[in-house]
């Protein structure tokens, strides 16, 4: 009997059979392995182009299995597990934070409504939808947390009891800010579904009208998997390696799948939520089929990989931040300009529903004020002259040569 398919948005979902079901998990775990094993070959393969180097040559052709060769060297290693730690919750841990970077995948849209091949069966290319899509996102990526948190704390070490509690608390905060990113989407198209969100953009991408929201996530999406210049709770300068010093073998790999699985995790929703999801781009998107069938697969997946490539981009370009000047920017810079372009675009769309102002004028005066919010925020605070605080401070009053407070 064949399946129908209503159109987009919850309802359209929960009507597939159980081996259909089966199979489009099945699917997506295996994208999430293949997609983390070739990030990290094009994560060493990018930068070490950017540094004059080689990069992975010899596992496979041009080193693409040097990824799959480095995993079954992790499984082989011996697990060891510190006298200190609490066993229970040091081996539950990475499974907390690995299993959330995967249930996430089960709301995000690759297509279309399509046919199966050699069958009259019809299936959205997405496992599920839910009214509250976006909002599941965050919080699988709250209980994520957790696990960070916990194997900081079961480990018994204080490198990794600090790395634990620096990445969360840089985890929280640009969740905040990411969070407030999504408002104004939410508030375009009108619902949380993913599926309903990518249908809003089928003729203008949010990105372009939300430009700000799309900033603020993209900054916020860096900061939330740790990554540089964001990758602060692994600082092998200060901390040995964050969270996970104590951990080897699978346990290790865990905690390192589930990073990349994020990565794919943050670019797919930058995808749906801001460049039009698995619609086709300009000017591919003129052509009459260019949307229907499997196409839309090959979109959705060459802007999740351009995020991708921002990624290892950035890691092979920026230096780290300080701890303290990234989460000052976090809290004084991104929440409050997200504030106040959500009061800006809410006052937007309401006289855009009621009029009774000319529109015109309003874009105008909300453009200024954002750019005027952001300069001052940019602004760096007044300090003390050189000469003044050099002569208030004494390195060595107490014997030993002491830095100055950051200011």
């Amino acid at each position: 009997m064949p399946v129908v398919v209503a159109g987009a948005g919850p309802s359209g979902f929960g009507q597939d059979a159980w081996w259909l079901m089966l199979v489009k998990a099945v699917l997506i775990f295996v994208i999430l392995m293949l997609l983390t094993l070739f990030s990290i070959w094009a994560e060493r393969r990018v930068v070490a182009r950017m540094q004059q180097r080689i990069g992975p040559s010899v596992n496979g052709p041009f080193g693409l299995l040097q990824s799959l060769a480095d995993g079954m060297k992790l499984i082989l290693k011996e697990d060891l597990i510190p006298k200190t730690a609490d066993r229970v919750i040091f081996v539950l841990a990475p499974l907390i934070v690995v299993v959330p970077a995967f249930v996430t995948w089960s709301v995000i849209p690759f297509g279309p409504a399509v046919k199966l091949p050699w069958s009259d069966t019809s299936t959205h290319l997405q496992l599920t939808d839910l009214p509250v899509a976006v909002i599941f996102v965050l919080a699988m990526a709250s209980v994520g947390i957790y696990g960070i948190v916990l194997g900081g704390w079961s480990s018994g070490s204080t490198y990794s009891l600090l790395g634990g509690l620096r990445s969360s608390a840089q985890m929280i905060s640009y969740e905040v800010s990411m969070g407030l990113s999504f408002v104004a989407v939410f508030l375009y198209a009108g619902s949380m579904s993913t599926s309903e969100i990518v249908a809003a953009q089928s003729h203008l991408w949010y990105g372009l009208v939300l430009a700000p929201s799309f900033v603020i996530y993209v900054i916020s999406m860096i900061g939330e998997t740790n990554r540089a210049p964001f990758d602060l709770p692994e600082a092998e300068g200060e901390l040995v390696g964050g969270f996970h010093t104590e951990y080897s073998s699978a346990k290790f790999m865990l905690f390192f799948l589930a990073e990349y699985v994020n990565m794919g995790t943050v670019s797919a929703m930058a995808t749906t939520l801001f460049l039009g999801g698995w619609h086709a781009p300009w000017p591919i998107s003129f052509w009459d089929g260019a949307n229907s069938g499997y196409w839309p697969v090959l979109w959705f997946m060459g802007k999740m990989l351009f995020f991708l490539f921002v990624f290892i981009w950035l890691r092979g370009t920026l230096p780290r931040l300080r701890y303290d000047q990234f989460m000052h920017f976090g809290w004084t810079r991104l929440m409050p300009l997200s504030l106040v372009w959500i009061l800006a675009v809410a006052t937007i769309r309401t006289v855009n529903l009621r009029g009774g102002i000319d529109r015109q004028w309003l874009y105008v005066a909300v453009a200024l004020c954002v750019v005027v919010l952001g300069a001052l925020l940019f602004v760096g605070e007044k300090k003390r002259s050189d000469v003044a605080e050099a002569a208030e401070f004494d390195a060595f009053a107490g014997g030993y040569p002491v830095p100055p407070p950051p200011r």
